[in-house]
């Protein structure tokens, strides 16, 4: 009985450690975060990363710069834009392990091409 207990805790241990290993990582991610899931998962590894997460290696005006559009299109910004500003949550349009359709496109047709899920 014992040996069977033992033989089950460590099923169960190895499948979790292959659930683990399995998470799909950004190729942009890969060389930066590698397989330390507490680098963003500051919350904990079940939950979504915190903004703060997020800005320890992105600017937000960094990246309002460089998603910046003609004047015309000035607040189609995704990273500073009429709704939200710059206060815009990350996680509202990116996703790190699955696709995520932005926030601003239930609304709005425009594209970003360059978008990162």
């Amino acid at each position: 009985m014992k040996t069977l207990k033992i033989m089950l805790a460590l099923g169960l241990l190895s499948l979790a450690s292959l659930s683990v290993q399995a998470v799909e990582i950004r190729d942009y991610h890969k060389d930066v975060i590698g397989k330390d899931c507490k680098s963003c998962h500051d919350n904990g590894i079940k939950q979504y990363p915190s903004d703060q997460a997020c800005l320890q290696c992105h600017d937000v005006d960094d990246l309002a710069k460089q998603t910046a559009r003609s004047e015309e299109e000035k607040w189609q910004n995704p990273h500073n834009n009429l709704h939200y500003g710059k206060e815009l949550p990350c996680q509202e349009c990116h996703g790190e392990h699955k696709v995520k359709k932005p926030l601003c496109s239930n609304c709005h047709t425009f594209k970003y091409d360059k978008h990162k899920e």
